[in-house]
């Protein structure tokens, strides 16, 4: 029996469907017919897909225990390979330049925008997910999307919310009952915090994750921004010279060596109890319940406090899917996208991450994951109320580029560690943007 009389289609074709699932039904085994797709995978499909490495086992476990159930019930492999998160994006953008590589990357942000022709047009995957299990928040179509058309160049699977971590006891200890609601006050709160002895840090390397998002809730929270809405540059301006001023003073207040931190420093800074503060998604939380249960006891998630703009600006992590053209079995990567969202697949996987995921799909955002300990309830709503790469601008090609050249984040760390003075600092920022944005 051929690959192709194994699937079950849903949807479309109602008298051919029908044969095919009677034929799976009569003679495939018991396993292949609880494989139920709307995208019927190739003939002999096989997937490599290409990964951050995990923060949290158990989000990998159970990733991986995804990828064991699709095998089984589909009987397609999906080879998973797992790279540091800083390394994704290097290693996409080779496979993308050469047409070789994993027929899927899981990516960050806006990476699919830096080259969208290389991508599998999937529409009609994100239609079909937003029918099942929608609708999309509204920046999972943002990210989705190709700038400026209706077409879906990749499936934001999942987002990371970016928060503030923090240990209550410091905290309280500093003359606050939480982190504060405005950044003047948590200026006083990061101030308190240094002269105790229990300073905060947060990233100023080349931390995809943690320094990009930081950086940028603080221009935003000043009503600084690298381009306008119709992607015109206009990061030299009063509005960043404010936050470029205020993240020079902040800094003052952090612990030894976060210029140089990445993804990962800042975790185990916190978890050494050199830092009583950062941001981070909720990966910190279950590894000290698993290996420090005293610092799990006393540690919380709180919000970004919001800036003189009067709104917040929060920006928080995306995890966008895409399959390249090149791959010879995008149907079969449509498919392993669709049995990932699956109820039996997300729900589980959901509860497994321990909130370090946030779902794109409102039915999901009724998992009790974001409920049954309260502590995690913040990281619900990272999906709705995140802003975008690109912020009023698009969150294209062009985008993508600035926030993979770090150009927000170094224009913050050259004036905070004195390398540049705050105006030559944007000065910098201006030049690099106008050359991407031309």
């Amino acid at each position: 029996m051929s690959m192709k009389s194994k699937f079950r289609l849903l949807g479309g074709g109602v008298a051919l469907a029908g044969l095919l699932v009677a034929g799976t039904l009569a003679g495939s085994s018991p396993a292949l017919a609880a494989c139920e797709l709307q995208f019927k995978p190739e003939d002999g499909a096989e997937l490599t897909l290409l990964r951050w490495k995990r923060f949290i086992q158990a989000e990998e476990d159970a990733f991986m225990k995804i990828v064991e159930n699709f095998q089984k019930d589909c009987g397609i492999t999906v080879n998973v390979q797992n790279e540091s998160l800083d390394d994704v994006q290097p290693k996409a953008s080779v496979a993308a330049n050469v047409n070789q590589g994993p027929d899927m990357v899981w990516g960050l942000y806006s990476l699919p925008h830096l080259f969208p022709d290389k991508l599998v047009d999937v529409t009609d995957l994100a239609d079909y997910l937003a029918g099942k299990y929608g609708p999309w928040v509204p920046s999972a179509v943002k990210y989705g999307t190709k700038a400026g058309t209706s077409e879906w160049i990749d499936i934001p699977i999942a987002y990371n919310g970016n928060y503030i971590n923090y240990r209550i006891s410091a905290v309280e200890k500093a003359g606050f009952k939480e982190p504060p609601k405005t950044t003047a006050e948590f200026m006083e709160l990061a101030k308190a915090l240094k002269e105790q002895g229990t300073p905060l840090g947060m990233a100023l390397g080349h931390a995809t994750g943690d320094g990009n998002a930081w950086v940028h809730w603080a221009l935003w929270s000043f009503g600084g921004s690298l381009v306008n809405e119709n992607d015109e540059v206009i990061i030299n301006s009063p509005e960043t010279k404010a936050a470029v001023e205020y993240v020079k003073e902040l800094y003052g207040y952090m612990a030894p060596g976060v210029a140089a931190w990445n993804d990962s420093n800042n975790n185990k800074a916190f978890m050494s109890g050199e830092v009583s503060m950062t941001n981070n998604g909720p990966s910190i939380y279950p590894a000290a319940k698993k290996d420090a249960p005293d610092i799990a006891a006393d540690m919380n998630h709180a919000k970004w406090p919001v800036g003189p703009v009067g709104k917040p600006t929060e920006f928080h992590i995306a995890y966008p899917m895409m399959i390249f053209k090149y791959s010879k079995y995008p149907n079969a990567a449509k498919g392993f996208i669709e049995y990932l969202f699956q109820p039996a697949q997300y729900d589980m996987w959901l509860q497994a991450a321990v909130a370090y995921l946030t779902p794109p799909l409102e039915k999901y955002e009724a998992n009790s994951v974001f409920t049954d300990d309260p502590k995690l309830t913040v990281f619900r709503d990272a999906a709705r109320d995140t802003l975008t790469a690109g912020y009023e601008g698009s969150v294209g090609e062009k985008a993508a580029s600035a926030l993979a050249e770090f150009i927000v984040l170094d224009m913050f760390a050259n004036a905070a560690t004195g390398n540049m003075s705050v105006d030559d600092a944007i000065a910098q920022a201006e030049r690099q943007a106008k050359r991407i944005y031309r």
